[in-house]
């Protein structure tokens, strides 16, 4: 029996699981990462020295658990947050900290690089913030100590492929949307970078996700028990392979990954264009695209507003308490990417909300209106409307918290909690193999789901608090007044 890993550098650790061709689950493992961390408002670093030993150890606990079964695997890949980057030097070590995805130091860089690329952004209907790699790797390269000694620019998943393969290897067009490549074109942004700075040599070579980057080397396998010559395939974004794995990368399909943060994915033949660039298409190797967006609030305001508490005791007492009478923007940190792009936003709480379990209540449902103003966002720009919506990440492990989400939405949802970034980086790795592409690896492999319980009597209460918690974002500027987002 054929086996496949996949690997998911997540912000907290990293995952890895085991799946044959029916998508199966046969092992799963996972390692603690450093922890990122913010010294001033808007900053958010980790250290990169922690990707390849917390990911050998996962793939160590891996092999272990298949034991004889090991000698089946195929097939690896590889996905990481997006916009999670970093600077090498020639041995292919970190020479600072990596910047991560929710990072919004890079203001200046962003602005330049927008204008200089604007005729390009405009045609992929993309807005360069500075959550993105590019205005990042533009802000490592003018730091001391590393302009002068960089030898390769890098995203968290290159650097991990890199020490699986024992060189240096291509990087993929889906963790390089938010890095200045142009998709459309099949081509960096050249524009964008020379106004940055940034040298093209520098730069990795650019793949198609499930292309193969090279195969398992002897240092590699001794490190994680990965037979010799197992081959290492090109994968995508966190979100995107977490799509994969719902079954949700075919045109109208769509998904809402809740971890750390929460995003939404969908699948359109057309590009989807946003002038305010909230919302952002990936290139799927079929052809069509992948438009979605990215939060910055989701579980992680679980994780600081509620540290050290049971949340599966807090779940049981935000059902019996009912809705809020009060709302919570639950935004951790500065800045906003989606369904608004507004760096100085920050997180608010109005209304009545005295004590511990008002405000776990109204985080939970905070979210969920988030979640269903960027739906509107994405219709509004042209994307199909979702019939149902595939639900991941380990906020939806949360029954309170899918059916608080399923009244606010209005639309069917289906709770997936196996439609892991790991099992997608599965299907990526399988690509080829598990049928003639991608889309059948998915349709043999994709996790399947259970539909939430709808019924709610809160209906009525959540869609008043919603109008509440829009008028709020108007009012702040936020968002256009009556409208789905943006400004």
């Amino acid at each position: 029996m054929e086996l496949f890993a996949g690997v998911d550098v997540a912000t907290a650790e990293v995952r890895t699981v085991a799946a044959d061709a029916q998508g199966r689950l046969h092992a799963r493992a996972r390692a603690p990462l450093a922890a990122p961390v913010s010294s001033r408002p808007g900053w958010w670093e980790q250290d990169a020295r922690s990707w390849w030993p917390a990911t050998a150890a996962a793939l160590t606990a891996l092999t272990d658990r298949l034991g004889s079964r090991r000698s089946s695997l195929v097939a690896i890949a590889v996905s990481a947050t997006s916009g999670t980057v970093v600077a090498l030097d020639r041995h292919r070590e970190p020479l600072a900290p990596a910047l991560t995805y929710a990072d919004q130091r890079a203001v200046p860089e962003a602005r330049a690089a927008q204008d200089a690329g604007a005729a390009r952004w405009a045609r992929l209907g993309l807005r360069v913030q500075p959550s993105f790699g590019l205005p990042k790797w533009a802000w490592l390269l003018h730091q001391p100590g590393v302009g002068g000694r960089a030898a390769h620019l890098a995203h968290a998943s290159d650097a991990v492929v890199a020490r699986l393969v024992g060189q240096q290897v291509p990087t993929d067009w889906s963790h390089a949307l938010k890095s200045g490549y142009d998709p459309l074109r099949g081509e960096w942004a050249t524009e964008a970078l020379d106004a940055l700075g940034i040298p093209g040599h520098l730069l990795p070579e650019v793949g198609s996700p499930t292309a193969t980057a090279g195969a398992i080397s002897r240092e590699a396998a001794g490190a994680t028990g990965l037979p010799a010559g197992c081959a290492v395939r090109l994968a995508m974004t966190d979100a995107c392979a977490a799509q994969l794995a719902a079954g949700a990368s075919v045109p109208g399909r769509f998904v809402s990954v809740l971890g750390s943060t929460l995003v939404l994915k969908g699948a359109s033949r057309e590009l989807v264009a946003d002038p305010d660039g909230a919302v952002y298409s990936h290139r799927h190797p079929a052809g069509w695209w992948l438009p979605g967006g990215a939060s910055s609030t989701g579980a992680n305001a679980l994780t600081h507003g509620f540290t050290g508490r049971d949340l599966g005791e807090l779940d049981r007492m935000a059902a019996r308490h009912g809705p809020a009478r009060g709302i919570i923007y639950p935004l951790v940190g500065r800045g906003e990417r989606f369904p608004f792009a507004v760096p100085e936003a920050e997180g608010f709480a109005v209304g009545d909300l005295p004590d511990e379990m008002a405000r776990y209540r109204a985080t939970l449902e905070g979210v969920a209106f988030v979640e269903r103003l960027g739906y509107e966002r994405l219709a509004a720009l042209g994307a199909p409307e979702p019939a149902s919506i595939a639900v991941t990440g380990g906020g939806s492990t949360s029954a309170v918290w899918n059916r608080i989400r399923a009244a606010v939405l209005g639309v069917p949802l289906v709770a997936t909690p196996d439609a892991t970034t790991a099992l997608g980086a599965c299907i990526l790795a399988a690509a080829g193999t598990v049928g003639p592409d991608l889309t059948a690896a998915m349709t043999a492999m994709a996790a399947r789901g259970e539909p939430v319980d709808a019924s709610s009597e809160d209906a009525d209460a959540l869609e008043a608090s919603y109008q509440w918690f829009t008028r709020t974002l108007a009012d702040r500027g936020w968002v256009t007044p009556g409208g789905p987002g943006g400004r």
